[in-house]
């Protein structure tokens, strides 16, 4: 991280909780977060960056998968337990080869992951591209009207989806991946395609969204192993098919 300040693009202010036991790296990170026109709060251990994250309400949280006390994982896991941070736009910072860590981080329910040794300029970049997400998801955002498929019903505003009476708890990444797959039934898309048009990255690992596609197939599916909804076409990507004889549209 020996890069010279810059501002990486146009900013989409926001207030957000680094939480980082590196001095040197948080203070780097903050940095060109600020310059970048976000406000930062910083927190060095588990405990303190859970506190604030409850009495803050950042709008998005940089955390460090490796911490003293309270790990990065069991702070993913009790934000998502948690009613003010069950919604909580999340980039983890990991170690280069701590596969097994960022695999679980995002079925945990991280939007995003940034592998250190990394570069400030790319953090902030997709630091900014989860705040814009999130806040198109935001009930005033022309997202476009409710969507019934079978019997899996998605409200945009409201950000809620039902599949059979039943809500279920989605991410922001889940949701928005659901909702571009059920508004786009029997179209094949690569993971570089759902990447490109669900995350606004055209660049990043593809093994995000081979996350959040197991993911949403626990939620949706009867059976996930066994996919009837969201199947994969080997080679190719994957395929949103609704239920024989119940297709649905916009409501």
């Amino acid at each position: 991280m020996n890069e010279s300040p810059a501002t990486p693009g146009p900013p989409c202010p926001g207030r957000i909780l680094v939480i980082d036991d590196d001095p040197t790296v948080a203070e780097v990170v903050a940095g060109y977060l600020t310059r970048a026109g976000h406000r930062v709060d910083r927190a060095a251990d588990g405990d303190g960056g859970l506190a604030l994250a409850r009495s803050h309400r950042p709008d998005l949280l940089v955390l460090d998968l490796m911490l003293p006390g309270i790990d990065g994982l069991e702070i993913l896991r009790r934000l998502r337990a948690s009613e003010y941070g069950a919604g909580l736009p999340v980039v983890m910072l990991t170690a280069k080869g701590d596969e097994a860590d960022r695999i679980l981080g995002l079925e945990l329910g991280a939007d995003d992951y940034v592998t250190k040794p990394f570069s400030p300029r790319e953090l902030v970049l997709r630091v900014q591209s989860v705040l814009r997400r999130s806040r198109a998801a935001a009930p005033a955002s022309p997202v476009g009207g409710p969507v019934v498929s079978g019997d899996i019903a998605l409200d945009p505003q409201g950000r809620r989806v039902h599949r059979g009476g039943r809500e279920l708890l989605l991410t922001l990444r889940e949701f928005d991946l659901l909702a571009f797959l059920l508004r786009h039934p029997q179209t094949v898309f690569s993971r570089q395609e759902l990447m490109e048009r669900v995350w606004g990255w055209d660049f990043g690992d593809l093994s995000t969204v081979t996350v959040h596609i197991r993911r949403l197939r626990e939620k949706i599916e009867d059976d996930p192993a066994a996919p009837v909804l969201i199947t994969t076409v080997w080679g190719v990507g994957y395929r949103y098919d609704p239920a024989a004889g119940q297709e649905g549209g916009p409501a």
